[in-house]
């Protein structure tokens, strides 16, 4: 029973919650830079490259041969996988990059209130000056 108590207390943890955001976010945005790349950027790299689909590029290494399916090096799709992985990495870093930046202003203007008793011994030496 403390074993169930102990996981309970580690999954609701606010980090734990918030991992599990970023993991399903991630992976929504994973796929919309798959179709950014697939369908956007890759058909005009593909003409300026000579017409070529780079999801069909592959190196037979074996035939087809009496229902044994062709062995074959679908280096393309790889081509593809590195271009989808070089963007999401690009735009994780401008995202990284831009919370460091929100974080120095927020260390760099504090905006903590003071406590109320040093508020009030500010007042108390004002009025003495007086």
């Amino acid at each position: 029973m403390k074993v169930i108590q102990e996981f309970k207390a580690f999954a609701l943890k606010g980090n734990v919650i918030d991992m599990a955001v970023g993991i399903v976010i991630g992976a929504g945005f994973g796929r919309i830079v798959s179709s950014l790349v697939d369908n956007i950027i890759m058909p005009p790299l593909g003409i300026i490259v000579g017409g070529v689909n780079f999801k069909d590029l592959s190196l037979v290494l074996k035939q087809a041969s009496e229902g044994v399916p062709a062995v074959t090096l679908k280096y393309g799709e790889f081509i593809q996988t590195v271009f989808d992985f070089t963007i999401i990495a690009f735009c994780i870093f401008l995202v990284v990059k831009m919370i460091n930046r929100m974080k120095k202003k927020e260390a760099a203007n504090p905006t903590v209130a003071p406590p109320r008793q040093e508020v009030l011994l500010q007042e108390i030496r004002d009025l003495l000056k007086k």
